[in-house]
């Protein structure tokens, strides 16, 4: 009976852990995000430590674009041809990222959002941890960064 309890109290614990993500917390998802690691439905984990690409989201009432964008040694960036529109879908306490490109059609749960941070789960309960990037300037020229 006290393990059904605690398995009780685990359950509400978590549950209650999920952030609350309101209509204004979604211009934090403007900007430039890099990977950080992808957690598997089993736990496993696979990190990031460097990226040749990063997510720049622009959004706006809630419909936008994510695209790929390199980053460059002057802290510029490349921007690539690959591009999804997005439209932000609040269901009830969810809020989901859907995807659309002529090929196909995807959403993705926003698990959690700040100003630095980004966790997204798609249906095969894969999350996606992201942190929020800027321009690097590995140049060192004095050069401000745009």
């Amino acid at each position: 009976m006290k393990n059904i309890f605690a398995i009780l109290f685990f359950a509400i614990l978590v549950a209650g852990c999920k952030q609350e993500i309101k209509p204004a917390d979604i211009a934090k998802l403007n900007g430039y995000w890099e990977i950080e690691k992808v957690v598997f439905e089993k736990g496993e984990e696979k990190e990031y430590k460097m990226n040749e690409t990063f997510d720049f989201f622009q959004i706006k009432n809630n419909r936008g674009v994510r695209t790929k964008v390199m980053p460059q040694f002057d802290g510029t960036f490349l921007t690539t041809d690959t591009f999804e529109n997005v439209s932000v879908r609040f269901a009830g306490e969810q809020v989901f990222l859907d995807y659309k490109t002529k090929y196909a059609k995807w959403s993705e749960e926003i698990i959690s959002l700040s100003d630095d941070k980004l966790v997204v789960k798609n249906p095969q309960k894969i999350e996606y941890h992201y942190k929020k990037a800027g321009p690097v300037n590995l140049l060192n020229d004095g050069e401000k960064t745009k």
